[in-house]
Protein backbone atom coordinates (compact mmCIF):
# COMPACT_ATOMS: atom_id res chain seq x y z
CA UNK A 1 0.00 0.00 0.00
CA UNK A 2 1.79 3.33 -0.63
CA UNK A 3 3.02 5.18 2.53
CA UNK A 4 0.85 8.75 2.12
CA UNK A 5 -2.80 5.98 0.99
CA UNK A 6 -5.31 5.96 4.23
CA UNK A 7 -7.68 3.44 4.51
CA UNK A 8 -10.99 4.19 6.28
CA UNK A 9 -14.12 2.02 6.65
CA UNK A 10 -16.47 4.26 4.84
CA UNK A 11 -14.76 3.21 1.32
CA UNK A 12 -14.50 -1.03 2.85
CA UNK A 13 -18.46 -0.77 3.37
CA UNK A 14 -18.97 0.37 -0.12
CA UNK A 15 -16.44 -1.84 -1.25
CA UNK A 16 -18.60 -5.28 0.99
CA UNK A 17 -22.40 -4.28 -0.30
CA UNK A 18 -20.91 -4.39 -4.18
CA UNK A 19 -19.27 -7.84 -3.34
CA UNK A 20 -22.44 -8.42 -1.76
CA UNK A 21 -24.72 -7.36 -4.56
CA UNK A 22 -22.52 -7.99 -7.25
CA UNK A 23 -23.58 -4.77 -9.33
CA UNK A 24 -23.23 -1.36 -9.00
CA UNK A 25 -26.93 -0.95 -9.22
CA UNK A 26 -27.86 -3.31 -6.30
CA UNK A 27 -25.01 -2.02 -3.63
CA UNK A 28 -26.31 1.59 -4.69
CA UNK A 29 -29.93 0.73 -3.58
CA UNK A 30 -28.92 -1.04 -0.84
CA UNK A 31 -27.28 2.14 0.20
CA UNK A 32 -29.77 4.73 -0.66
CA UNK A 33 -27.12 6.21 -3.19
CA UNK A 34 -26.45 6.61 -6.72
CA UNK A 35 -24.07 3.71 -8.97
CA UNK A 36 -21.82 6.13 -10.00
CA UNK A 37 -21.26 6.77 -6.44
CA UNK A 38 -20.48 3.66 -5.56
CA UNK A 39 -18.14 3.49 -8.23
CA UNK A 40 -15.99 6.03 -7.35
CA UNK A 41 -15.92 4.57 -4.12
CA UNK A 42 -14.31 1.49 -5.51
CA UNK A 43 -12.03 3.14 -7.33
CA UNK A 44 -10.61 5.13 -4.14
CA UNK A 45 -10.42 1.92 -2.41
CA UNK A 46 -8.49 0.31 -5.09
CA UNK A 47 -6.38 3.34 -5.43
CA UNK A 48 -5.63 3.11 -1.73
CA UNK A 49 -4.25 -0.27 -1.35
CA UNK A 50 -2.14 -0.48 -4.98
CA UNK A 51 -4.20 -3.40 -6.88
CA UNK A 52 -7.55 -4.04 -8.11
CA UNK A 53 -10.38 -5.46 -6.21
CA UNK A 54 -13.16 -5.91 -8.50
CA UNK A 55 -13.86 -6.65 -12.36
CA UNK A 56 -16.34 -4.95 -13.95
CA UNK A 57 -18.05 -6.87 -17.01
CA UNK A 58 -21.72 -6.52 -18.54
CA UNK A 59 -22.62 -9.28 -16.09
CA UNK A 60 -21.90 -7.10 -13.15
CA UNK A 61 -19.08 -7.56 -10.83
CA UNK A 62 -16.54 -10.34 -10.14
CA UNK A 63 -14.10 -10.06 -6.90
CA UNK A 64 -10.32 -10.64 -7.84
CA UNK A 65 -8.07 -12.96 -5.47
CA UNK A 66 -7.56 -10.49 -3.30
CA UNK A 67 -11.54 -8.96 -3.51
CA UNK A 68 -12.22 -12.45 -1.71
CA UNK A 69 -9.72 -12.49 0.35
CA UNK A 70 -10.83 -8.90 1.62
CA UNK A 71 -14.28 -9.36 2.18
CA UNK A 72 -14.23 -11.56 5.28
CA UNK A 73 -11.96 -8.83 7.12
CA UNK A 74 -14.62 -6.52 5.73
CA UNK A 75 -17.44 -8.49 7.51
CA UNK A 76 -15.29 -8.43 10.90
CA UNK A 77 -14.97 -4.75 10.58
CA UNK A 78 -18.57 -4.05 10.14
CA UNK A 79 -19.28 -6.37 13.17
CA UNK A 80 -17.18 -4.10 15.50
CA UNK A 81 -18.33 -0.87 14.12
CA UNK A 82 -22.23 -2.01 14.64
CA UNK A 83 -20.58 -3.09 18.34
CA UNK A 84 -19.12 0.46 18.59
CA UNK A 85 -22.06 2.33 17.90
CA UNK A 86 -24.51 0.12 20.25
CA UNK A 87 -22.15 0.71 22.79
CA UNK A 88 -22.38 4.28 21.85
CA UNK A 89 -25.92 4.57 21.70
CA UNK A 90 -27.21 6.59 24.88
CA UNK A 91 -25.13 3.73 27.09
CA UNK A 92 -27.84 1.16 26.38
CA UNK A 93 -27.51 -2.54 25.62
CA UNK A 94 -29.36 -2.99 22.48
CA UNK A 95 -30.47 -6.67 21.63
CA UNK A 96 -32.21 -7.63 17.73
CA UNK A 97 -34.27 -10.13 18.19
CA UNK A 98 -35.59 -11.71 14.95
CA UNK A 99 -39.01 -13.94 15.21
CA UNK A 100 -41.12 -15.52 12.85
CA UNK A 101 -44.81 -13.09 12.03
CA UNK A 102 -47.01 -13.42 14.82
CA UNK A 103 -44.32 -14.24 17.46
CA UNK A 104 -43.98 -10.63 18.39
CA UNK A 105 -46.54 -10.33 20.75
CA UNK A 106 -45.84 -13.83 22.99
CA UNK A 107 -42.04 -11.43 24.08
CA UNK A 108 -44.20 -7.78 24.12
CA UNK A 109 -46.07 -8.99 27.14
CA UNK A 110 -43.28 -9.76 29.05
CA UNK A 111 -41.20 -6.88 28.40
CA UNK A 112 -42.37 -5.35 31.85
CA UNK A 113 -40.57 -8.02 33.79
CA UNK A 114 -37.36 -7.69 31.56
CA UNK A 115 -37.31 -4.29 31.92
CA UNK A 116 -37.09 -4.59 35.47
CA UNK A 117 -34.41 -7.19 35.77
CA UNK A 118 -32.53 -5.29 33.35
CA UNK A 119 -33.04 -1.68 33.44
CA UNK A 120 -30.49 -0.76 30.68
CA UNK A 121 -31.48 -3.44 28.02
CA UNK A 122 -32.92 -2.41 24.79
CA UNK A 123 -34.88 -5.10 23.17
CA UNK A 124 -35.46 -4.81 19.30
CA UNK A 125 -37.39 -7.37 17.93
CA UNK A 126 -37.93 -7.81 14.23
CA UNK A 127 -41.49 -10.18 12.90
CA UNK A 128 -41.59 -11.48 9.82
CA UNK A 129 -40.88 -14.32 7.51
CA UNK A 130 -37.41 -13.51 6.03
CA UNK A 131 -34.64 -14.98 7.46
CA UNK A 132 -32.03 -12.26 8.63
CA UNK A 133 -28.61 -12.54 8.17
CA UNK A 134 -26.77 -13.35 11.63
CA UNK A 135 -23.46 -13.75 10.36
CA UNK A 136 -23.68 -10.39 8.68
CA UNK A 137 -25.38 -8.86 12.02
CA UNK A 138 -28.62 -8.34 10.50
CA UNK A 139 -29.99 -9.50 14.26
CA UNK A 140 -28.22 -11.08 17.62
CA UNK A 141 -30.57 -14.14 18.32
CA UNK A 142 -33.52 -15.37 15.51
CA UNK A 143 -36.42 -17.72 16.03
CA UNK A 144 -35.89 -19.95 13.54
CA UNK A 145 -37.99 -23.33 12.24
CA UNK A 146 -35.08 -24.11 9.44
CA UNK A 147 -32.05 -26.04 9.52
CA UNK A 148 -28.86 -24.60 10.45
CA UNK A 149 -25.91 -25.89 8.35
CA UNK A 150 -23.61 -23.15 9.44
CA UNK A 151 -20.74 -24.51 11.69
CA UNK A 152 -20.24 -20.95 13.19
CA UNK A 153 -23.59 -20.47 14.42
CA UNK A 154 -25.53 -22.20 17.54
CA UNK A 155 -28.61 -23.72 17.47
CA UNK A 156 -30.79 -24.60 20.79
CA UNK A 157 -33.88 -26.14 20.58
CA UNK A 158 -37.10 -24.57 22.24
CA UNK A 159 -40.35 -26.10 21.23
CA UNK A 160 -42.08 -27.92 18.35
CA UNK A 161 -43.80 -25.28 16.21
CA UNK A 162 -47.87 -26.75 15.41
CA UNK A 163 -49.82 -26.56 12.96
CA UNK A 164 -53.32 -27.30 12.53
CA UNK A 165 -56.91 -26.86 10.10
CA UNK A 166 -58.55 -23.55 10.70
CA UNK A 167 -61.99 -21.70 8.83
CA UNK A 168 -63.82 -18.81 9.89
CA UNK A 169 -67.32 -19.22 11.16
CA UNK A 170 -69.02 -16.97 7.96
CA UNK A 171 -66.95 -19.51 5.97
CA UNK A 172 -68.68 -22.72 7.51
CA UNK A 173 -71.93 -21.06 7.30
CA UNK A 174 -71.44 -21.45 3.16
CA UNK A 175 -69.94 -25.16 3.71
CA UNK A 176 -69.58 -27.69 5.65
CA UNK A 177 -66.33 -28.54 7.84
CA UNK A 178 -64.88 -31.55 5.81
CA UNK A 179 -65.42 -34.77 6.94
CA UNK A 180 -62.42 -36.69 6.03
CA UNK A 181 -59.07 -34.26 6.61
CA UNK A 182 -57.76 -36.67 3.95
CA UNK A 183 -60.18 -34.83 1.25
CA UNK A 184 -60.31 -31.11 1.07
CA UNK A 185 -61.88 -31.02 -2.29
CA UNK A 186 -64.57 -28.94 -2.99
CA UNK A 187 -62.96 -26.54 -0.24
CA UNK A 188 -61.20 -22.77 -1.02
CA UNK A 189 -57.86 -22.97 0.32
CA UNK A 190 -55.50 -20.62 1.69
CA UNK A 191 -52.18 -21.79 0.80
CA UNK A 192 -48.38 -21.07 0.84
CA UNK A 193 -45.84 -19.00 -0.98
CA UNK A 194 -43.81 -21.40 -3.21
CA UNK A 195 -40.68 -20.41 -1.22
CA UNK A 196 -42.27 -22.34 2.04
CA UNK A 197 -42.81 -25.24 0.39
CA UNK A 198 -40.52 -27.17 2.30
CA UNK A 199 -42.65 -26.33 5.72
CA UNK A 200 -44.62 -29.94 6.84
CA UNK A 201 -48.00 -27.61 7.32
CA UNK A 202 -47.44 -26.65 3.13
CA UNK A 203 -46.78 -30.52 2.12
CA UNK A 204 -49.65 -31.20 4.25
CA UNK A 205 -51.74 -28.71 2.33
CA UNK A 206 -50.37 -29.42 -1.09
CA UNK A 207 -51.11 -33.25 -1.13
CA UNK A 208 -54.72 -32.55 -0.23
CA UNK A 209 -55.54 -29.86 -2.17
CA UNK A 210 -57.48 -30.11 -5.43
CA UNK A 211 -56.58 -28.41 -8.47
CA UNK A 212 -57.54 -24.96 -8.92
CA UNK A 213 -58.83 -24.73 -5.00
CA UNK A 214 -56.19 -22.61 -3.16
CA UNK A 215 -57.69 -19.08 -3.80
CA UNK A 216 -54.31 -17.36 -2.11
CA UNK A 217 -50.78 -17.57 -1.40
CA UNK A 218 -48.58 -16.05 1.32
CA UNK A 219 -45.56 -16.33 2.76
CA UNK A 220 -46.71 -14.05 5.70
CA UNK A 221 -48.75 -16.04 8.30
CA UNK A 222 -50.34 -13.46 9.89
CA UNK A 223 -52.11 -12.68 6.16
CA UNK A 224 -52.81 -15.81 5.93
CA UNK A 225 -54.64 -15.95 9.52
CA UNK A 226 -56.46 -12.78 8.02
CA UNK A 227 -57.08 -14.27 4.76
CA UNK A 228 -58.81 -17.18 6.66
CA UNK A 229 -60.12 -14.95 9.56
CA UNK A 230 -62.34 -12.82 6.70
CA UNK A 231 -63.87 -16.46 5.30
CA UNK A 232 -61.82 -16.57 2.24
CA UNK A 233 -61.00 -20.45 2.88
CA UNK A 234 -59.66 -23.16 5.10
CA UNK A 235 -55.92 -22.77 6.04
CA UNK A 236 -53.10 -24.83 7.55
CA UNK A 237 -51.90 -22.09 10.30
CA UNK A 238 -49.75 -22.00 13.36
CA UNK A 239 -51.93 -22.59 16.35
CA UNK A 240 -49.85 -19.65 18.02
CA UNK A 241 -51.69 -17.30 15.81
CA UNK A 242 -54.54 -18.67 15.00
CA UNK A 243 -55.87 -20.65 18.67
CA UNK A 244 -56.11 -16.98 19.69
CA UNK A 245 -57.61 -15.76 17.02
CA UNK A 246 -61.21 -14.90 18.11
CA UNK A 247 -62.67 -15.06 14.66
CA UNK A 248 -61.64 -18.32 14.02
CA UNK A 249 -62.48 -22.19 14.56
CA UNK A 250 -60.04 -25.34 14.93
CA UNK A 251 -61.34 -27.73 12.68
CA UNK A 252 -59.41 -30.54 14.55
CA UNK A 253 -57.98 -30.87 17.86
CA UNK A 254 -55.17 -33.17 15.83
CA UNK A 255 -51.88 -31.04 14.83
CA UNK A 256 -51.06 -31.90 11.86
CA UNK A 257 -47.65 -30.49 10.70
CA UNK A 258 -45.05 -29.59 13.44
CA UNK A 259 -41.45 -28.00 13.00
CA UNK A 260 -38.77 -27.38 15.09
CA UNK A 261 -37.98 -24.08 17.16
CA UNK A 262 -34.65 -22.87 17.32
CA UNK A 263 -32.95 -20.08 19.18
CA UNK A 264 -29.93 -19.53 16.84
CA UNK A 265 -26.53 -16.98 17.34
CA UNK A 266 -23.58 -16.86 16.50
CA UNK A 267 -20.99 -18.27 18.71
CA UNK A 268 -19.05 -15.34 20.33
CA UNK A 269 -23.01 -13.70 21.12
CA UNK A 270 -23.20 -15.97 24.34
CA UNK A 271 -20.14 -13.94 25.59
CA UNK A 272 -22.19 -10.85 25.91
CA UNK A 273 -23.99 -10.13 29.32
CA UNK A 274 -27.10 -8.58 27.25
CA UNK A 275 -27.54 -11.43 24.78
CA UNK A 276 -27.17 -14.25 27.37
CA UNK A 277 -30.08 -12.49 29.41
CA UNK A 278 -31.90 -12.06 26.56
CA UNK A 279 -31.02 -15.36 25.75
CA UNK A 280 -32.44 -16.73 29.09
CA UNK A 281 -35.45 -14.38 28.56
CA UNK A 282 -36.23 -15.88 25.28
CA UNK A 283 -36.33 -19.37 26.79
CA UNK A 284 -38.79 -18.94 29.69
CA UNK A 285 -41.67 -16.93 27.49
CA UNK A 286 -41.30 -19.75 24.97
CA UNK A 287 -41.59 -22.43 28.25
CA UNK A 288 -44.36 -20.50 29.52
CA UNK A 289 -46.38 -20.45 25.96
CA UNK A 290 -45.17 -24.06 24.90
CA UNK A 291 -48.61 -25.62 24.98
CA UNK A 292 -50.24 -22.69 22.79
CA UNK A 293 -46.98 -23.21 20.15
CA UNK A 294 -47.36 -26.74 20.31
CA UNK A 295 -50.76 -26.60 19.55
CA UNK A 296 -51.83 -28.66 22.82
CA UNK A 297 -53.35 -26.16 24.83
CA UNK A 298 -56.72 -26.89 25.84
CA UNK A 299 -58.79 -24.12 23.49
CA UNK A 300 -60.81 -21.51 25.08
CA UNK A 301 -64.21 -22.42 23.18
CA UNK A 302 -65.93 -24.83 21.09
CA UNK A 303 -63.69 -26.42 18.77
CA UNK A 304 -65.30 -28.80 15.66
Amino acid sequence: MPAHSELDWDLLRYFLEAARAQTLAGAARKLGTEHTTIGRRLAALERALGAALVLRGPDGLRLTALGEQLVPIAEQMERSVQSLRDLAERGVARVRLAVPSGFARLFVAELGALRERHPGLLLEIVSGARLVDLEQSEADLALRGAPIDQSDLIARRLCESGWSLYAASSYLERRAAPGNLADLSGHDLIGFHPSLGQLPAAQWLEQRAAPGSVVLRSREMTDMVAAASSGLGLGVLPCVLADVEPGLVRLTSQVLATRTLSLVYRREMRLSAPVSAVIDFVFDVIRANANLIEGTRAPDGPRA
